[in-house]
Formats: structure tokens, C-alpha cells, sequence
């Protein structure tokens, strides 16, 4: 019989990449880690003797702790942080349960930006439409949370990025942009091993949006026209921004759940 506190690998499976997915703290100690270099999307690690700190990080969030196999370490710091309050829950099978899930991904360690402090800090060119939306939605729902994005005015990018350390993205010349006919939401999902089949469908659309290439797909004409109309709505960047994530995250659900469902009127009749 699971244990009240024990979450399985499907069950988190179907949180990531929505707004209700709890944080997800990876306690590997160092040596388990080196030997397999990867995190569940989202996680973040965090030592098993700094108890304190993760509490006050959580700020009374729920949250998942993963360790290599899901025994000693997750379920003491669970039973831990719920002693103090907290609703946490710890991965059956930990990292190598996770990693035998079928369509289960896994971010290879070497794949992630430095952090700023707690959170990574990326920039790119002000006035959003389409890839500087859906890219920071990818990186908030499947790499980093707690990430921040500044938008600034295109010829400033660069310079603000070497300035506060920030990582510049979708404009030339930088490592996370357009490659060919692809744009920036898909060099993430190849760079950050995300392309799972819900992904890349929903990076078809965002493609076909982003390039003007709406034949890609029926849906690509519709992300452009409420992008455009979600940019006339706000003048200020970082609120555009948090509104569409709720864009994205519908447009998410669709691409893992209900792509083939259509509608029609009159409703069928018995």
C-alpha cells in the first residue's frame, strides 16, 4: 500500500508542465549525482543537511524530494518538512524510478545556465509576440521555475546580458535562438532534451507562428493572432508576459491531451 506521503513517477508525470506542479527538490548527495548527471524537469538540487534553508526556499510551497532510488534521504527529508508544516511527498523509486518511466525526460545537468543568486536570469528584445513568450513559459513550467526575463531594447541585449550576468535569447548571434527554419522554442526543447510528443507538437505550431508559416499547422495562424492581440493589451513586458503563460498553458493541454478533439454545431443527434 503507497505511503500517504509518496507520489509515483506518472503521478508527477501529468503535474509537470502545469501551473499546479509542486517544487521539486532533488537531495541526491554529490557522488549519486556525478554518476548520473540529470534532473527531473523543473527540479533543483539541494543538499539533504540544509534543512533550514529548504524550508525558508519553499516559503510554504508543496513540494516533491527526490534522492537517487527514493529511500533513505527523500523520505526523511519529507517526513522532515512535514513536521514543520509542510505538505511534501517524495518520489517512489527516486531519480532511477524516474528514469525507467516510459516518456519520462530528463535534463542533462550540462544543458543548464548558471544561476543568479536562486534562479537563472535570461534577456532578450522587448515587446514579446510569440518565441519571447513561449520560450520563457517552457523555462518557468519544465527547466527553472523561479526564472526571471528581462526585455530590453534589441541593440541593449547583449551588453545587458554581460552586465548582470543575464543569458541573452531569440536574437542573432546568440547560442539560444533560431537555427535555420527553427526557431528559439525549439533549439530549448533540443538543448534542454524536452522534445516529448506533447512538446513538439505544441513547438510545430509555435514554429509555424513564429516564422510566418502557417501551412505548418491549422492552429499557427490562431497563436499569431491572439499574440498580436495579447501585445495590444499591455504595455508593460514583464505583465504581457505573466498573462501569457496562461496561453501557453492551455495551448499545452491541448498539445498532451486534446489535439484530436474537434467541435461542431448542431451537436450530434441521438
Amino acid at each position: 500500500m503507497p505511503a500517504l506521503n509518496e507520489i509515483t513517477p506518472q503521478q508527477l508525470l501529468r503535474l509537470i508542465g502545469t501551473p499546479d506542479c509542486p517544487v521539486i527538490v532533488d537531495i541526491s548527495i554529490d557522488p549519486d549525482f556525478e554518476a548520473d548527471p540529470y534532473l527531473i524537469p523543473g527540479a533543483f538540487r539541494h543538499p539533504h543537511t540544509e534543512t533550514s534553508a529548504l524550508i525558508k526556499r519553499l516559503n510554504g510551497r508543496n513540494c516533491v524530494v527526490v534522492c537517487q532510488k527514493g529511500i533513505k534521504l527523500s523520505q526523511g527529508m519529507a517526513a522532515l518538512l512535514r513536521s514543520e508544516g509542510l505538505k511534501a511527498e517524495y518520489l517512489s523509486g527516486g531519480n532511477y524510478g524516474w528514469r525507467d518511466t516510459p516518456a519520462a525526460p530528463r535534463l542533462p545537468a550540462s544543458a543548464l545556465p548558471a544561476p543568479v543568486g536562486d534562479s537563472t536570469l535570461w534577456v532578450t528584445r522587448h515587446r514579446p509576440k510569440i518565441d519571447r513568450i513561449a520560450c520563457p513559459w517552457l523555462i518557468r513550467r519544465f527547466v527553472d521555475p523561479a526564472a526571471r526575463f528581462l526585455f530590453v531594447s534589441p541593440a541593449e541585449v547583449e551588453g545587458v546580458a554581460e552586465r548582470y550576468a543575464a543569458i541573452p535569447f531569440d536574437i542573432e548571434g546568440v547560442f539560444w535562438s533560431h537555427r535555420g527554419e527553427r526557431c528559439t522554442f525549439d533549439t530549448m526543447l533540443e538543448e534542454f532534451a524536452l522534445q516529448t510528443e506533447a512538446l513538439s507538437r505544441l513547438a510545430t505550431v509555435v514554429r509555424g507562428a513564429d516564422t510566418n508559416r502557417h501551412d505548418l499547422t491549422p492552429q499557427s495562424a490562431g497563436l499569431l493572432a491572439l499574440s498580436v492581440g495579447l501585445s495590444r493589451q499591455y504595455r508593460d513586458d514583464t505583465e504581457q508576459l505573466e498573462a501569457g503563460l496562461a496561453l501557453y498553458d492551455a495551448l499545452y493541454r491541448w498539445a498532451r491531451d486534446g489535439y484530436d478533439e474537434g467541435h461542431n454545431w448542431p451537436t450530434a443527434k441521438s
